[in-house]
């Protein structure tokens, strides 16, 4: 079902949204959240159609704010889906004019009581989230730095007014790499020397990669650039030889162990709808991330060298002895003792020949 308002207000939506549940059959309801969705016009669709996709597993009330203000009239305009698809309830806001610069007016009547507010920008996000009108709202506060033109300013920006319950779909993105290199280092552990991220240009979730990496080990972490897509390479240098996770096609990882035969792993590039869900998951507050933030602004502040890894640590530990073996073997000693005794037996043989010719 779906309620076209023009003009409206909150409590003619609220309005709205009862009568729609009750026309369905479903007076009461089965939500667990309300998510606030900060949107232009030009992406609410495909954000709306991840939020109710992400409802199928956390049915919530998907409030869409489109803010358009100028100097136009205030006015609210408003779309209820109620059914059609939809898990829980969807309400399209068009906030014209001066409503515009107030937003939280329009949405806090609309919120479902006692029960967690998830706000998230899907074209990027203010600068400080937890000062917004509307961030002030949510008990999560969801942004996407990869959606920014000028990602690694944003981010910075975002490290120094963190606050928890803060997060970013670039950190979300992170989720199956950390976990298989966490797994790894728990089940062969060793000595990390050294760390190397390489991924697309600009990458947001690569600045991050590489600042839990250090973060976490206490090494230099170097990054480097490729074709993409995304982050295609994370490798931690051991005296044994790399542990490596390579994935250049977006879709299926190689995850190398020294000592091991490599091994295939999925690890395709999740979907929007998919990285909302795992944020609906958790509602509290990230340690993790916000140490990873602080490090983030300590690798901004040291200098490109201090960033980088050295050949040394490069290096593992079983390639040197297997060089120096070879060095040895190259010189042969044994070889050398056997050459006087071969020139001897030639000189034998010759002096025989000698002799039966006399």
């Amino acid at each position: 079902m779906i309620i076209d308002l023009t003009d409206t207000t909150s409590s003619e939506i609220a309005s709205a949204l009862l009568k729609a549940r009750r026309n369905a059959g479903s007076p009461a309801m089965g939500m667990v959240g309300t998510i606030v969705v900060v949107v232009d016009e030009a992406s609410h669709h495909d954000a709306m159609k991840a939020a109710n996709e992400a409802g199928r597993e956390h049915p919530s009330r998907v409030l869409v704010a489109i803010l358009r203000p100028g100097r136009g009239a205030s006015g609210l305009d408003a779309e209820v889906r109620v059914g059609e698809g939809i898990p829980g309830e969807a309400v399209l806001l068009r906030l014209h004019g001066e409503l515009a610069k107030v937003p939280e007016s329009v949405v806090t009547p609309l919120l479902l009581p006692d029960s967690p507010v998830i706000v998230w920008w899907p074209g990027g996000g203010p600068r400080v989230p937890a000062e917004d009108p509307l961030g002030r709202l949510g008990r999560r506060r969801v942004t996407d730095a990869a959606a920014t033109r000028r990602a690694s300013v944003d981010y910075t920006a975002r490290a120094e007014g963190y606050a928890p319950g803060d997060t970013d779909f670039a950190w979300t993105r992170l989720t199956p790499w950390r976990a298989l290199m966490a797994a790894a280092l728990d089940q062969y552990p060793t000595k990390v020397t050294g760390a190397e991220v390489t991924a697309a240009r600009g990458n947001p979730s690569a600045d991050l990669m590489s600042a839990w990496l250090q973060s976490r080990l206490k090494v230099p972490v170097e990054q480097r650039n490729s074709r993409g897509p995304g982050v295609t390479a994370v490798r931690l240098f051991t005296p044994s030889g790399p542990i490596a996770l390579t994935r250049p096609d977006g879709a299926v990882a190689t995850f190398s162990v020294p000592g091991q035969p490599d091994r295939p792993v999925a690890l395709k590039r999740r979907t929007t709808s998919e990285l909302l869900s795992e944020e609906l998951r958790r509602l509290d507050p990230d340690d993790v991330y916000a140490k990873t933030l602080a490090c983030m602004v300590e690798r901004d502040a040291m200098p490109a060298d201090a960033k980088k890894v050295a050949e040394t640590a490069r290096k593992s530990t079983a390639a040197k002895v297997t060089a120096a073996g070879k060095k040895v073997v190259a010189k042969k000693p044994a070889a050398a003792k056997k050459a006087p005794a071969k020139k001897a037996a030639a000189k034998k043989v010759a002096g025989g020949k000698k002799a039966a010719k006399r």
